[in-house]
């Protein structure tokens, strides 16, 4: 069943709430947290009055669910909106790369040229994807930092981005990241565990210390270290993050926990050591990305070409890297 129906409660729903009813009706088109945004922008009515998703629904109820009507005029930014990288489409799915720079979707401080603007552009057809409660993130079931790049995949049908957001939910998307950080690292593996929450203080940092810390696991691989070019520099090391968990600013935050921040990570490692020359940004890069195909389970790997400020950085120390070099740090253990 879709939006835009109308149902009679029987005598096996008495006492049900009414998120939970509703949602068994949409699934799995829509997700139970879904319906209950769609409950408080009023699309569901029960016998032609608005009321709560705790509400119990009761024998004979009628209960009319409106088709959520995507606010169009907030999308008509196609003009000016920015390009994007598309690396594979599929009728449920699409995959893109997001540039350093680029917001996900609108938000506080950053309303326009965002990842959803130049999706809607190109994919017009999105804007039926539009959250119940009118939020500008149609088809949006996972997110990167401004300044991070990389792979990321965007849900096309209400079908995927249940099943989609449900396989991030599960942990079952594998993500691997490349990352720059400063200094030398020690070891060649470390696990990283620390519970990751709301710096106790400042407002617009996460961190290992926080007074409603939640789990947060990342693994890390060694892939090279480079010496530094000056008395003051303490060199470099590219690793390879793979996280389990998919906090806000995980890996950042896990890195700098290590005293290994990413290099022009100006939240979390100030951005300000010598070394950061030729990245604007922090050294982060979403280089992959492994899901399972909504519909027939199918895994699938997609993977996002090195960004140019990686590659001249690596080039300049003696390591320019091929395709086969970025799978075989996919692929290794």
């Amino acid at each position: 069943m879709s939006a835009g129906a109308t149902i009679t409660a029987d005598s096996s729903c008495t006492g049900m709430r009414l998120d939970v009813f509703v949602s068994a009706h949409l699934a799995p088109e829509y997700s139970r947290s879904q319906v209950a945004r769609m409950i408080k922008a009023g699309l569901v009515t029960v016998n032609g009055l608005a009321t709560r998703a705790s509400s119990g629904v009761r024998l004979g109820d009628r209960i009319e669910i409106a088709s959520p009507s995507a606010p169009l005029a907030a999308y008509s930014r196609a003009d000016d909106a920015p390009a994007v990288e598309v690396l594979a489409e599929d009728p449920e799915f699409i995959v893109v790369n997001k540039a350093a720079g680029m917001t996900v979707h609108p938000a506080p401080g950053h309303p326009d040229a965002t990842l959803v603007d130049a999706l809607l552009a190109r994919f017009p057809e999105l804007a039926r994807m539009a959250e119940p409660d009118g939020v500008l993130r149609p088809g949006i079931v996972h997110r990167l930092d401004r300044e991070t790049s990389g792979v990321l995949v965007v849900a096309r049908t209400p079908f995927a981005r249940t099943a989609l957001a449900r396989q991030f939910k599960d942990r079952v998307v594998r993500k691997t990241y490349l990352a720059i950080v400063r200094g030398a690292v020690a070891g060649e593996h470390a696990t990283l565990t620390q519970a990751i929450g709301r710096h106790p203080t400042e407002r617009k940092r996460m961190s290992v210390v926080s007074r409603a810390p939640r789990d947060a696991v990342s693994h890390v691989t060694t892939l090279a270290r480079f010496a530094g070019t000056t008395r003051d520099d303490p060199g470099a090391t590219l690793v390879r993050v793979r996280p389990e968990t998919g906090r806000t600013h995980q890996i950042r935050v896990h890195l700098a926990s290590m005293g290994h921040p990413c290099l022009g990570d100006r939240l979390y490692g100030r951005g300000t050591d010598s070394v950061t020359a030729g990245f604007g940004r922090q050294a982060l890069h979403a280089l992959a990305l492994s899901i399972a195909h909504p519909r027939s389970g199918e895994r699938l790997d997609f993977v996002a070409p090195l960004p140019e400020d990686f590659r001249q950085f690596l080039s300049a120390r003696g390591m320019p890297v091929s395709n086969e070099v970025l799978h075989e740090w996919i692929d290794s253990k």
